[in-house]
Formats: C-alpha cells, sequence, structure tokens
C-alpha cells in the first residue's frame, strides 16, 4: 500500500479544490494508494491558521492594496527570510505527522506544504518524493522554496515552466499539466433538462456571470457592471450567482425587477450546479481565480475577468488575456465597448472559445497523480 499525503491551505477555495480533485482521483482509481488529506497550517496551529485565514479574507476584500504589498515582497528580503524561518519552526511540529503517517508521497497545493516538507527532507526526517502543484498562471517565488528537495513541479502552462527553468530549477522537474479540478466538469450533460431545470431559454446564448462570492468582487462595480446587463442583445441570457452574499443577491434582483428583465436574467444563490451550467454557457464573466478559470478553460469557456486581486489574480488576468481566452475589465474601461466587441462579433466569441480549447488540460488531475505515481 502505498501512502500518500495531500497537502493544502484554506487562503482562497482553489488550493482545497485541488486537494480534493488529487484525493477523488487516488480513491477512485488506485485502491492500492491511501491518500490522506491535511491543512497544512491548521495541524500545526489551529489559532494561526484561523487568524492567517481570515486577515486574507480581510485583505482580500477591504485592503486589497496591502495584499499586492504582501504579495510582491514575499518574494524578497525581510518577509522571505521570516517566512522560510516561520515554516522552519511549523515544520518540527509537522515531523510527528510524518512519522505516524510515513508517506511514500507528498503532494502540495500550497507553498507552505513544499516549504515544510522540503525542511523535514533536508534534516532526513522524511524519504517521500514531493510534489508540488502550482494553482494559479504565474508563478511566485514562495512556492520554490527548497525547490532542491521538490521532485515534480505541475504548472498550469508552458510561459510558467520557461520562467522557472530560467530561474535555475531543472526543467526535467516541471510538468506542465494543469491545475486539477473535478472530474464533473469533465462529464457531458443533458443540456435541454438544464435549460428546462433553470428556465432558461435554449435558443439564446447564455451568459455566467460570477458576481457574489467571497469577496463580493468589489460591491459598486459589481453592480454597476450588473445595471449594464439590462442593455445587452436580447438574443443572450444572463445567470448571475450572487453565492452565499445575500446583500449582493438582493441588489440583482431589484435590478431585474426594475427593469423587467426577468425573463432573461436568473439570479441565482450559492449553487452546486457549476458544472451544469458551464455545460450550457458561451461566456463566463468572473474575478480570475485560478480554479474557475481552470473550469472555465476545461468547458471551453472564453472569459470576461474583473476586479482581479492584486498580485496572483492579476498576473492570471494578464496571462488569460495575453493568451487569448479572456478580455479584462480594469478601472477605467469601457464596459460597452468590451461587450460589443465579444457579443456583437461571433467570430471573436469563436476565435476566444478555441484558444480556451487549446489552452485547457482537461486531464490533469489524472496527469498530476499518474506521473507521482510512475
Amino acid at each position: 500500500m502505498k501512502k500518500v499525503l495531500i497537502f493544502y491551505a484554506c487562503y482562497g477555495g482553489g488550493h482545497l479544490s485541488a486537494a480534493k480533485s488529487i484525493k477523488q482521483y487516488f480513491d477512485k482509481n488506485h485502491k492500492d494508494v491511501e491518500a490522506k488529506m491535511v491543512d497544512c497550517v491548521e495541524y500545526v496551529n489551529k489559532s494561526l491558521n484561523k487568524i492567517t485565514t481570515a486577515a486574507y479574507r480581510e485583505m482580500a476584500k477591504k485592503a486589497p492594496w496591502a495584499w499586492e504589498k504582501v504579495y510582491y515582497k514575499s518574494q524578497e528580503g525581510i518577509l522571505s527570510k521570516v517566512s522560510t524561518t516561520t515554516n522552519k519552526i511549523m515544520a518540527v511540529k509537522m515531523a510527528k505527522l510524518f512519522r505516524e503517517f510515513n508517506p511514500d508521497v507528498v503532494i502540495s497545493t500550497h507553498p507552505f506544504g513544499s516549504q515544510m516538507t522540503s525542511y523535514l527532507k533536508r534534516k532526513n526526517k522524511t524519504s517521500c518524493k514531493l510534489a508540488t502543484i502550482m494553482t494559479d498562471y504565474a508563478p511566485h517565488d514562495q512556492w520554490l522554496v527548497g525547490e532542491e528537495f521538490c521532485d515534480f513541479f505541475f504548472v498550469s502552462n508552458s510561459a510558467m515552466k520557461e520562467d522557472i527553468v530560467k530561474r535555475g530549477i531543472s526543467a526535467s522537474k516541471i510538468f506542465v499539466s494543469g491545475i486539477p479540478i473535478s472530474n464533473r466538469f469533465l462529464q457531458e450533460h443533458n443540456k435541454e433538462e438544464i435549460y428546462h431545470s433553470f428556465n432558461l431559454n435554449n435558443n439564446k446564448k447564455t451568459i455566467l456571470f460570477f458576481g457574489g462570492g467571497e469577496y463580493g468582487l468589489g460591491k459598486d462595480k459589481t453592480i454597476n457592471l450588473f445595471k449594464y446587463f439590462m442593455t445587452i442583445p436580447s438574443n443572450f441570457q444572463i445567470i448571475a450567482i450572487a453565492g452565499k452574499n445575500e446583500s449582493m443577491k438582493n441588489s440583482f434582483e431589484s435590478i431585474v425587477r426594475e427593469n423587467n428583465k426577468e425573463d432573461s436574467v436568473k439570479v441565482l444563490p450559492f449553487t452546486d450546479k457549476v458544472p451544469e451550467l458551464m455545460a450550457i454557457s458561451d461566456l463566463v464573466i468572473t474575478k480570475p481565480g485560478g480554479l474557475t478559470v481552470t473550469e472555465s478553460l476545461a468547458c471551453s469557456l472564453p472569459l470576461i475577468v474583473i476586479n482581479p486581486i492584486p498580485g496572483q489574480e492579476e498576473e492570471n488576468a494578464e496571462f488569460l488575456e495575453n493568451s487569448g481566452v479572456a478580455l479584462w475589465i480594469r478601472k477605467d474601461s469601457n464596459y460597452k465597448k468590451i461587450f460589443d466587441s465579444i457579443l456583437l462579433n461571433p467570430d471573436k466569441l469563436i476565435e476566444m472559445k478555441n484558444n480556451a480549447t487549446i489552452l485547457a488540460r482537461r486531464n490533469s488531475t489524472a496527469d498530476i497523480c499518474e506521473t507521482v505515481l510512475k
């Protein structure tokens, strides 16, 4: 029985989702593998995990400029050293888990897990193989701390591999796999049933708008954008997902009623039917988190990205725009000009959809798991 330890951390949903996809694949396809998921920060200190995840959420929501400074400064100087020193202390506590579980392989979807495992390998506390899965579309130096003790780096695109190779890491350790996603996004769905269950028109093109979510995407900007949706061409319909943001949901519904758009705009709370909704969509509008972007690409969907969190999400947005799969609505962008360029130009939408298909790596989860086992 081979033992695989899967590390994640709850700073945003992408790390956890990637870890779940990896575990589900092993559980379904390899009965000779025992896969165990662990929140690497919570394991060593529950109070630290609670404080730091709350701080991340508050900065991302209320002070994105502060998060931007943390993100970029953590690649250099004193913050980098503090992070490394802190992880060494945390790794000592993590050694208990390694003694008890004794993993053959560690797969980490967050830099902390990779750093702590690297430290334990350096100190001969474990001889496991270490695989790091980068869950964004541009690299960050925190992923590379202790890189000499990492056996596999899995990245989302070729440009990331080139960047990391330039930093002195052997190309033989870097695999352009894509980011792990649930196999629900790879399944065939009955589109007619989906249209019917959400009371949608199967003769209209569908825009899927993630307008709530954990950070609300900046309420004022989101509300203004949603108001603009009331003016888009009649051959489009909109599904607006407000998530757990009740205030945003109420605002959306009020705008829909005021404009008599109940037939063409559907407002939903949190839903677990995202794979089904993507299956009938033609365009996604969202903040460019690694998870949602990866799911959209797997469904060959073009994107319009709005309000990225400074740092990794802005880098994601830039990569997607340069790759021809997304348009980025910036602070001073003209909504009408951007939407007209895609909604009134079917060829542009088709071109972006084809680019998304090329960029997508639908078999990412399986490729990562099988590579590590081999």
